[in-house]
């Protein structure tokens, strides 16, 4: 069986965790949320030896898309998701950015909406595309079931749940996502978010304050 292999890699002053995700039978890869940093984030590709052939956005905010047109650009790769409701944080990239202080990150359009329910691919391994609205109205997780992993943005931390206090976040509608969504998915599921550390969903319904 194709087994999975990922490197974190913080990016922006946000501390982004954008994730270089592999098939390690056919050592080809996809970059998850890449912020901006590139040089960091090919280093990292360049160390693991792997060939990559898509990137895959969670969301629109600009720490985890602000280098994905530069990327696609240079490695010549497509963009796919997030689901289509975060096109206008996609299309404000770089006025977003230029707010923070941040420079080189540029607006981007995927070139494939993603919606709850679809599958994305690399090398022999499909992920599952669930739409888990709330920190943003199109942010969507990426989860393997035969590897026990799930790539979740922004929607739930380590102890934590994304923001909703930016444009288009929803509070009650992120916790639902989390419930109906996330939590279902089983207690030995590890979780990779956007910011800190995994951790895993049995973990988080045992202590996480905002899931009580």
């Amino acid at each position: 069986m194709s087994g999975v292999k990922a490197i974190i890699v913080p990016v922006t002053p946000f501390q982004q965790n954008c994730t270089l995700l592999w098939c390690d039978a056919t050592m080809r890869a996809v970059v998850i949320d890449p912020g901006g940093d590139l040089p960091h984030i090919k280093r990292a590709i360049a160390q693991a030896g792997v060939t990559v052939e898509k990137i895959w956005l969670t969301h629109g905010h600009v720490d985890h898309v602000g280098g994905a047109a530069a990327l696609k650009k240079s490695l010549n790769i497509l963009i796919e998701g997030p689901q289509k409701d975060d096109l206008f944080l996609l299309q404000h990239v770089a006025e977003t950015a230029r707010s923070f202080g941040l420079q080189d990150a540029s607006n981007v359009i995927p070139d494939r909406w993603l919606e709850n329910g679809d599958n994305v691919h690399v090398g022999k391994l499909t992920f599952n595309v669930l739409h888990c609205p709330g920190h943003s109205p199109g942010s969507v997780i990426y989860f393997n079931h035969a590897q026990r992993l799930a790539i979740v943005g922004d929607v739930l931390f380590a102890g934590s749940v994304g923001r909703t206090d930016l444009p288009g976040g929803n509070h009650s509608q992120l916790i639902k996502s989390i419930r109906d969504k996330l939590l279902p998915l089983g207690d030995d599921i590890t979780v990779i978010s956007g910011h800190g550390p995994t951790s895993t969903i049995g973990q988080e319904k045992a202590t996480n304050p905002f899931l009580k």
